[in-house]
Order: C-alpha cells, then structure tokens, then sequence
C-alpha cells in the first residue's frame, strides 16, 4: 500500500471516530415524558450548550416523530396541536439534548390526567387483600393504598392504575394490627389534590401485641414483640429514628433517654439505658 493510500485511510478512520465522537456528544442525555394529551402544548426552557455555541436541546420527538418545531431559542413551545390527538390519547414526548447543559420543561403537569375514578366496590378478604374495582378512570395514575394506624393515614404502598373507562379490578396485600382496621386509596392527579375512596373496615380477633420492657420499661440492646407487628420509634423531640416490621428491634445504636415506639395499634413509651 502507497503512503499516500495509507494516509487516506488514516484520514477516513479518523473522521469516523470524531463523527461518531461527535453524535455521542450531541445526544448526550435526554428527559422522557409520558402522560396523556389534554389539549395544552409544553413549554422548554432552553440554555445555552455548555461550549457555548448554540442551545442545550437537540431534537424532540412526539410518539416518536421528530417535530418540526423551532428549538433554536431560549424558550420554546412543543405545539401538541399539530398531531390532532384525541382528548385522553398516551403521549411519549423525548427532548434530546448535548452534553453539559439540561433544559427544564416549564408545565410538565399538562401531560398528568385528573384523577375521575368512581369506587364500584371496596373490602378487605380473609387473606388479608384489599380489593377494589373502579369506573371512570382517565389517564393512568397510581392507587396509593392507606391504613389508619396511630391515630393518623400511613402509605402501605401504590398499584398503577389502568386507566380505563370501563370496569377495572384491583387488589393489594395489607397487614393487619389486632381490632378494628381501617383502610383507604387515592389518587394524585393534575390539581394535586387527593382523591380518596370511601373507607373500608376490617375487625382482626387477634390478641393485642405486648412488648418487653413494656410501657415506660427499660432497654439496653433490644424491644422484644409478642407477635411480628409494623413500629415506628420517635425520640423525645419528635424525630422518626427507626421504622419497620419485625418481631424484635435492636436498640444498640440509639441515645440514652426517652422514646415512643408505635406499634400494633397503640402507642407507648420506653426509656433506652
């Protein structure tokens, strides 16, 4: 092979890899909205790139179809209204953008549906499962699942909602404390306020739980439970310092003094030696 040959190969290698360099760096992150179209187009803030020549975003796709819309500017408008969407339609909405910089994406919350769901029926089985069934969902938010316990609402968890219009069934396993359990769901939607079914009770004939020390007892190194249960331990001011389910806690690690410990359904007190 001639040096002359050997330099255009040279050369062509070379602009593959600074191409390809070159790609990787103009595609170097990107935000992945999805939600559902509710009439309303999203607005990008959009900085500067961080060598400071032209602007951070690269590309926007919708449905993966790259728009047409001008994204040389410090801000600008994702224009939905173009797709002709239907009202409800699923959005997948990709903003590409280079490396060093990150654009903001102004009213996210246009692609959050509202929260419409109409409990059909709610109850608690033996097996220890709430079960729901919904009309009227509209956009796909999650079910956040709620017990009442401690004299206050505690999250045990969230299913994805459906999203359907038409008949959905849902269950979720729960756990219950001794006496008369009571539990909840809601829904988060575009308004931010909480969307709440109707309670649903359940009486558990289960003895009541005990601890040793007992109320007010000393501890060193451990709080034994009669039975497995949820606890919470706050200290004397108020802060949450351990959490969990279990039979026993290990107490080793906390200071000397007084502490609540939630549990069951009742709450009392323990003094750490």
């Amino acid at each position: 092979m001639s040096h002359s040959c050997k330099l255009l190969k040279y050369f062509l290698t070379l602009l593959i890899l600074t191409g390809s360099l070159f790609v990787t760096k103009l595609y170097a992150g990107k935000i992945v909205l999805d939600g559902i179209y509710r009439g309303e187009n999203l607005y990008i803030e959009n900085p500067y790139a961080s060598t400071g020549v032209g602007f951070c975003v690269s590309e926007v796709s919708v449905n993966g179809r790259t728009t047409t819309d001008e994204i040389n500017s410090s801000f600008f408008e994702i224009d939905l209204s173009i797709y002709n969407f239907r009202f409800g339609a699923i959005l997948h909405i990709v903003i590409k953008h280079k490396n060093g910089c990150k654009p903001r994406v102004l009213n996210p919350e246009v692609l959050t549906p509202e929260s419409t769901f109409v409990i059909k029926s709610i109850s608690i089985d033996k097996d220890g499962f709430l079960n729901w069934s919904t009309l009227k969902e509209h956009g796909s938010l999650p079910f956040i699942i709620e017990q009442f316990q401690w004299n206050k609402w505690i999250r045990l968890g969230s299913v994805k909602g459906k999203g359907k219009g038409t008949l959905n069934h849902y269950r979720y396993s729960v756990q219950f404390h001794s006496g008369n359990n009571k539990f909840r769901i809601k829904q988060i939607g575009n308004n931010k306020k909480p969307h709440y079914s109707q309670n649903t009770e359940y009486f558990n004939d289960i003895p009541e739980i005990t601890f040793i020390p007992g109320n007010g007892g000393k501890a060193t190194n451990k709080i034994y439970f009669s039975n497995l249960t949820r606890y919470e331990i706050y200290d004397y001011y108020g802060k949450l310092v351990k959490t969990g389910t279990d039979n026993d806690i290990d107490i080793k690690s906390l200071k000397s003094g007084t502490y609540f410990l939630n549990y069951d359904n009742k709450t009392e007190t323990f003094i750490k030696k």
